[in-house]
Formats: C-alpha cells, structure tokens, sequence
C-alpha cells in the first residue's frame, strides 16, 4: 500500500464514528466510503461458503467499489490456478490450512492490522494461543506474518467446529456421537466420507485412537508410519464396501443424507440444517474426541492491483453484517459485530446455546436448540485444528493409492 491510501485508509479510520452519525449509514459503510474505491476492483475465489452472490452485491454497495465479481471453486483448483501464476483475482478465500503453499511459492501479500479497523473486535481464538496444541497446530499460528501480531496472511470470515452428520432414526446419539460411527461395520454401505485427504486421513485417525489403533496426539499432523497405517485402514474399510460415497460437493452430500441413502457421515452443519429443512431427520453431533476446527478468509494474492478493494473487503467480512448470512447456515462470525448487528433472539440460538424463540423457519422449530449447544461449549471439545501436514506430498501420495484402490 503506498503511503497516501495507508494515511486514507487511517483518516477513514478516525472519522469513521463521525461519518457514521452524519449520515445514517452504517459506520462500516461511512469507513469504506471515506477510502474512494471506485476505480479498484474485487476478483475473488474459494469455497461457496464465503463467495456468495448476495454478500458480494452487498460490499459492492456498501463499499462504492467499482466492480466485483466471485468465482466458487474447490481449494485445490484454486490452489492449483493460483500457484500456476493466474494473475485472475485479487484474493483467495482460503482455508488457513493451505496459507503455507501461498507463502511458500511467495503469492501472498500480508494484510496491515493497522489498516482493518474492525479488528478491534476479533475473537480471542485467532489473537491468543490455546496451551492444548502448539501454536502453529492452531488458527493463531497459521494466519500471522509476524509474532507481534501486526501483519496477516488471512483474515479469516468465517469459521466452524465440523462433526457427524446423522440420521437420529437409525442411530443413537450415543452411536453418532464418536468418530469411530463412519467407520463402523454396522453401518456398511451407508456412511460417508469427504474426498478432501486433510479431513478424510485426520477422521480416520481420530477413529483409531479411540479404537486403540493409534495413538496421534495431532490427528492434523500425522507422521509418515501413522499416515501409512491411517492408509492401510481407509483401504480396507473402501474395500470392505463401508462408504455409499465419497463426498465433495454440497448439494451431493444433503441429497445422499435427505434420501436416506447416507445415515452417518463427516459433514458439515449447513448441510445437516439442509436436510432438516426438507422435513427429513438429520442430526449434528457431539463427538466425544473432539470437533475438527477451521477458518476460512480473503488473503490478497501477491501483484493486484487492487490492494484497496481487498483489505475493505476483509474488513467488511468483520463488520457483522456478512456474518449474518454465514451465521444462518450454520458457521460463525470470528468477529463480535455481529452481536451488534443480528436479532438478539438469532444470536442468543446461534451463539448462546438458547432455544429457538422465533417461528419454525428452515427446519427450526419453537424450543429447539443447536446442535452441539453454545460457541463456547463448541469451541472448548476441538479435537484439533486443519493445518499443513509435514508430510503433505506422503499424506497426498498415499491417497492417491486410496482413491484406487
């Protein structure tokens, strides 16, 4: 950023509070609007979770920035474009597991803290480290350029405590509720399991440490003998018939879950809520080893010409108002804007563990609880964070074997 947009950018910051009184707008709004983004543009990529068309119209109309324009895809096709040298974005939004193959190949340029007023609101999770795992085996030692905490490779948007998707019509809680449920034998031919080799292989694990198989104090970082045994396992188990599919795509995994098809699977919440919306029984569980923990969040790819754009843009994702949406499908904001911003009902289910006082709306009805209960309830049962394996080109090799197996 040159020095003029850094003190533009700071200037916006101070008369924010003032804007903001004078004109009615939103004081996110007033902030970006102070920075004169007309002539910058916004490319993005990266998962349907956080490149949606409605939060898009959304910062393109708040911010004043001249174009936007989103194009979903998977981390690896992403990975695999960007690090080819696409010059087709501004930002990814990516999962901070796959930040080391963007600074590694040196396409990512950091993001001053300096420069996003709304992260004076960041939850503790992504500015202090838990004593449970080493720092760089959670979000805080993944998202950071420098120990003082002033520069980021990610600014994260959303995140989440990922489980069991279950059909409580067929399994007990007390079934589902382990990570062992994929695997088990009495569910041969109706469970399934995500195509993505960074969940696949830590699940796996998970599995077996509770089976006494192994004993992985990192499921996220398994060592080449317990990616070789992780392997030998998942083998068996495909050849065995286990899986009704290997799952990649959303509305796959909601149809294979709402058909009955699949009865126990690794998914994600939003889908479970899917499938509850269609009227059929679906079910998030409490798993006893832990949930699997990520964030997602714009990086800025290195040489945009549209610096500005991206960081209003990251500071957007924390003003509250876009947590709304993800809020509703089943994530949460890292930022507490959002209580500011979301029906104080919305936020006590959400976030506070309180029964659903509203209407029935999407598959929740009056009483009903979220599955897994409170944030706080949520984030204190992590089995472990998504991180870069030591052993990725192993971990990926091995997989690869799996898949023809």
């Amino acid at each position: 950023m040159t020095s003029t947009n850094r003190r533009n950018f700071m200037k916006g910051t101070a008369a924010l509070g003032a804007a903001a009184l004078g004109t009615g707008m939103h004081p996110w709004t007033s902030w970006a609007r102070a920075q004169d983004l007309s002539n910058q543009q916004l490319r993005t990529t990266g998962l349907s979770t956080t490149v949606q068309d409605r939060i898009l119209e959304q910062f393109k109309e708040a911010s004043g920035v001249g174009s936007v324009s989103g194009t979903p895809a998977t981390f690896p096709d992403a990975q695999t474009k960007i690090l080819s040298g696409s010059s087709d974005f501004d930002t990814w939004e990516i999962i901070a597991e796959r930040l080391p193959a963007l600074i590694a190949t040196d396409n990512v340029e950091t993001i001053p803290v300096s420069a996003v007023p709304n992260w004076a609101n960041i939850r503790d999770t992504f500015t202090k480290p838990s004593p449970k795992w080493e720092t760089r085996s959670q979000i805080v030692g993944q998202i950071w350029a420098d120990d003082a905490q002033t520069e980021l490779y990610m600014v994260p948007a959303v995140y989440n405590y990922d489980s069991i998707g279950y059909n409580p019509e067929v399994l007990s809680d007390e079934e589902a509720n382990t990570w062992t449920a994929i695997f088990d034998e009495k569910w041969r031919g109706r469970s399934g399991l995500n195509v993505d080799p960074l969940i696949a292989f830590g699940q796996a694990i998970l599995a077996m440490n509770t089976w006494g198989m192994l004993e992985v104090p990192n499921p996220g970082n398994p060592s080449v003998e317990e990616i070789d045994e992780a392997t030998k396992f998942l083998i068996s188990k495909k050849n065995e018939g286990q899986f009704r599919a290997l799952w990649g795509d959303f509305g796959e995994l909601v149809n294979l879950m709402a058909s009955g098809e699949m009865v126990v699977c690794d998914a994600w919440q939003p889908a479970v809520m899917a499938v509850k919306a269609q009227g059929k029984p679906a079910k998030y569980a409490r798993p006893k080893e832990g949930y699997r923990a990520w964030a997602i969040g714009p990086s800025m790819l290195k040489g945009t010409p549209n610096r500005e754009a991206v960081i209003a843009y990251a500071n957007f994702w924390l003003s509250g108002e876009p947590g709304i949406t993800v809020t509703e499908q089943g994530y949460y904001s890292p930022s507490t804007n959002i209580k500011k911003v979301m029906d104080p009902k919305k936020y006590a289910f959400w976030y506070e563990g309180q029964p659903w006082e509203g209407p029935a709306e999407r598959g929740i009805n009056p009483g009903d609880l979220r599955d897994g209960g409170s944030l706080e309830e949520r984030a204190a049962n992590v089995a472990y964070w998504h991180q870069w394996p030591d052993e990725y080109d192993h971990l990926i090799r091995r997989w690869d074997e799996f898949l023809n197996a």
